[in-house]
């Protein structure tokens, strides 16, 4: 396995004072599914968006596959923002032409195939869509990527149970399985049986990072409870 993201002694303040991110020091390896935790607040966010060149650390590096984000980490890293991004007006149908055309490696038979097996309209337009279809449109142009890095932020947040086992699915038979995938969530007890490692940040700072597996035989609990005894919640 090779490092596929890196933080030396990164750090995001505002205003010269508060640091939403401090002094991380962090690598993440190809191959592996993490779940990136923590409280609200915890710079979970604002990590996720200095990996993919959204923001600029304040100082500190991140590094992508040996690199400082860049046009060439955009078009290996698969991004899902928290927030709806995709244009209300378009089809389902123009976003995957849209997608083909902007990313090289997005794979359109893979995500009309997935659109396919829902039975979502490809001719609908995204404003017609309800709330969780809207959400499997956009984990799906994400997922049929043949991305190196694929970064996930609340993937399942507000969506129903059945909605959410389909996008973990989705997640785990479509990413290419040299990539690592980064999930952002707070339903831990939904992902955490298809993780490898997790991430515990707090207040911008690391907590814990340990696999999945370390935590089952060193504390004898699940993640999501360990995750609540670290931070009494």
């Amino acid at each position: 396995m090779s490092v596929l993201v890196e933080c030396r002694d990164l750090t995001k303040s505002y205003n010269g004072r508060f640091e939403a991110v401090s002094g991380l020091n962090l690598t993440i390896e190809s191959g592996r599914i993490i779940g990136l935790l923590g409280p609200n607040g915890s710079g979970k966010t604002t990590l996720i968006k200095m990996i993919n060149g959204i923001l600029k650390p304040t100082r500190g590096e991140v590094y992508i596959d040996g690199v400082e984000p860049c046009p060439y980490t955009r078009s290996i890293v698969s991004y899902l923002p928290e927030r709806t991004y995709i244009e209300a007006q378009r089809t389902v149908a123009d976003l995957i032409d849209f997608f083909a055309d902007f990313y090289a490696d997005f794979r359109p038979d893979r995500a009309m195939q997935m659109i396919n097996a829902l039975g979502i309209d490809s001719g609908a337009r995204i404003k017609t869509l309800s709330k969780g279809s809207k959400e499997k449109v956009q984990l799906i142009l994400v997922m049929s990527r043949d991305a190196k890095l694929y970064v996930l932020d609340e993937p399942i947040a507000g969506v129903d149970p059945a909605a959410r086992d389909y996008i973990i699915r989705t997640i785990i038979n479509n990413y290419n399985k040299d990539a690592s995938v980064i999930i952002s969530t707070h339903l831990i007890t939904d992902i955490e049986d298809v993780l490898n490692d997790v991430i515990f940040l707090k207040n911008g700072r690391l907590v814990l990072r340990a696999t999945v597996d370390e935590i089952k035989d060193k504390y004898g609990v699940s993640v999501d409870k360990h995750f609540r005894e670290v931070f009494a919640c």
